[in-house]
C-alpha cells in the first residue's frame, strides 16, 4: 500500500471516506455513526461485488412493540379473521419406517414397532408442527389428551427456521 492512498482496498477506501465525513461533521448523534458505518460496509460490499448502490433506498422506521398497548377495533377485526382459520390437530403415538415390501405384507393382527417406549408422552401436532406433549385420557368413553408440556413460542419459531 502506498502513502498517497493508491492500493487501498475497497474497505479501507470506504473507511477513509467515512472518517473524512465524520471529521467534517464534527460529531453528532450515535445513530448517525452507526448508519455511516453500515452505509460504508454496504458501499464496500457493493464495490467489491462490482455492483452500485441502488438509488432511492430508504431506512425503514419500525414501531416499538408494546405489550400493554390496547388493541384497536381494526386490529381486533384482523385478529378475529385469523382466529377463524381452521387447523388440523393430531396426536402422534410414535413413528416407524418400513419398506414397501413389508407394508404390503401387513394384515389384520400384524404388529408395527414404534420408536416410543410405553408410557412416553404423545406428541401433539398442529398442521404437522409440534406444539405440545400429552397423555391419553378417556372421558365418557371417548379418547382425549391431557397436555403435560407445551412447547414455548420461542422454541416453535426456532424449529421453523
Amino acid at each position: 500500500m502506498s502513502e498517497d492512498g493508491e492500493g487501498l482496498d475497497d474497505w479501507e477506501a470506504a473507511m477513509a471516506e467515512q472518517a473524512e465525513a465524520e471529521a467534517s461533521e464534527g460529531g453528532g448523534d450515535p445513530q448517525d455513526d452507526i448508519d455511516a458505518i453500515m452505509n460504508a460496509q454496504a458501499a464496500g460490499d457493493n464495490v467489491a461485488d462490482g455492483a452500485q448502490a441502488a438509488d432511492g433506498a430508504q431506512r425503514a422506521e419500525l414501531d416499538e412493540l408494546q405489550e400493554d398497548a390496547p388493541i384497536t377495533v381494526a386490529e381486533k377485526k384482523k385478529l378475529d379473521t385469523i382466529l377463524d382459520i381452521p387447523v388440523t390437530i393430531s396426536m402422534e403415538v410414535g413413528r416407524s419406517e418400513i419398506s414397501i415390501r413389508n407394508l404390503l405384507q401387513l394384515n389384520q393382527g400384524s404388529v408395527v414397532e414404534l420408536d416410543r417406549v410405553a408410557g412416553e408422552p404423545l406428541d401433539v401436532l398442529v398442521n404437522g408442527t409440534l406444539i405440545a406433549h400429552g397423555e391419553v385420557v378417556v372421558i365418557n368413553d371417548k379418547f382425549g389428551i391431557r397436555l403435560t408440556d407445551v412447547i414455548s413460542q420461542v422454541e416453535r419459531i426456532k424449529k421453523l427456521r
